[in-house]
């Protein structure tokens, strides 16, 4: 089983990174689309940073932020806490380089909205919690499933921000990416091409199936219209 240890740890990340930016991209992307203050741009750019930097840059400003040495990780470890090299620093890492495209699909997503629906809505005595479960995500629904497939994507295929927090510990913090680096850096080639034909098998086939389930959804609303 410690053999396919990379794969379980890899999958495990992937979900976990995915489900949470999944709630907070949605979030934020839609408190983003409805503020118009001075410092859009700032938060914006501050929001997507992680999808334009090096990940190699953002491990290190993750480690920065939650190291030993450093003030937020001291307080962590006067509790007792350490995240340095455990698998939570792969979720930390998977996280924040895939919320980049989850944030930036859902707004999106949401721009697309017609904003008479929206009204259309409050006028009719709905509160703004109810419309934005209600009305909006249903409407941004495609764009929000295609921000979190390309989240999956993302975690899963991470690895500079994670080889700098995480590490490399088998069976703990060694995901596919890294362990397809350390294959290749000793020359174990064919273990490598085995990771590497796995990882992509799994890509594609969450790419494809959700691109079948985008057809059907599209089919039914087009059949919902025409009754």
């Amino acid at each position: 089983m410690s053999e396919f240890s990379p794969l379980w740890i890899s999958i495990k990340t992937s979900i976990t990174a995915t489900f949470i930016v999944f709630f907070i991209g949605i979030a934020v992307a839609w408190f983003m689309s409805n503020y118009k203050g001075k410092a859009r741009g700032l938060l914006d750019g501050i929001l997507t940073l992680p999808m334009v930097l090096p990940p190699t840059v953002v491990g290190f400003i993750l480690l920065m932020i939650i190291g030993k040495n450093f003030p937020l990780g001291k307080l962590l470890n006067g509790f007792g806490i350490t995240l340095i090299f455990t698998w939570v620093a792969t979720v930390i890492a998977a996280t924040v380089v895939a919320f980049p495209l989850m944030y930036r699909t859902c707004v999106g997503a949401f721009s697309q909205i017609d904003v008479n629906v929206i009204n259309a809505a409050r006028t009719l005595g709905m509160s703004e919690w109810r419309i934005f479960w209600k009305v909006v995500v249903p409407l941004a629904w495609p764009g929000i499933a295609a921000g979190t497939v390309l989240a999956f994507a993302r975690a899963l295929g991470e690895f500079g921000a994670t080889i700098m927090i995480a590490g490399s510990i088998p069976g703990k913090t060694q995901t596919i990416p890294i362990a397809i680096y350390f294959a290749v850096a000793n020359g174990e080639t064919g273990n490598a091409i085995k990771w590497v034909i796995l990882i992509f098998i799994i890509s594609l086939t969450v790419m494809v199936a959700t691109d079948k389930w985008s057809e059907k959804q599209g089919f039914l609303v087009s059949s919902a219209r025409r009754k």
